[in-house]
C-alpha cells in the first residue's frame, strides 16, 4: 500500500473556512479520481508559532496508481487549492510505503 501524505499549515484567519472546504470539496474531489481507496485527516498535536497543521493521507494500492494521480489529476487540484488560499496555506507532500 502507498500513502500519499499532504501536510498543510493553515493560517488562523482562514482556518474554519479551509477545514470546511477540505471536507466538503477538496477531499471528495481527490477521492472522485478513483485512484485512492481511503483517506484520513489528522490535526497535528504540536505547538505552532502560527496557524494549525493537518496531515491528510490518501491510500492507494500501487506506486503506479499514485503516479497516475500525480500526472493526471494533481496539477488541477493543487492549482485550485493555491488559487483559493494562496500563501494562507503552506503544504508539503510525502510518499509512504507500507512495510
Amino acid at each position: 500500500m502507498i500513502v500519499y501524505n499532504v501536510t498543510v499549515n493553515v493560517d488562523d484567519d482562514v482556518h474554519e473556512e479551509w477545514l470546511k472546504w477540505m471536507k466538503e470539496k477538496h477531499i471528495p474531489d481527490v477521492m472522485a479520481t478513483g485512484i485512492f481507496t481511503a483517506n484520513n485527516m489528522f490535526r497535528l498535536l504540536v505547538e505552532e508559532q502560527q496557524g494549525t497543521s493537518y496531515a491528510i493521507q490518501y491510500s492507494c494500492k500501487t506506486i503506479e496508481d499514485y503516479h497516475r494521480y500525480r500526472d493526471e489529476f494533481a496539477p488541477r487540484l493543487q492549482k485550485e487549492h493555491t488559487e483559493k488560499y494562496g500563501e494562507k496555506c503552506v503544504a508539503f507532500r510525502t510518499l509512504l510505503e507500507q512495510v
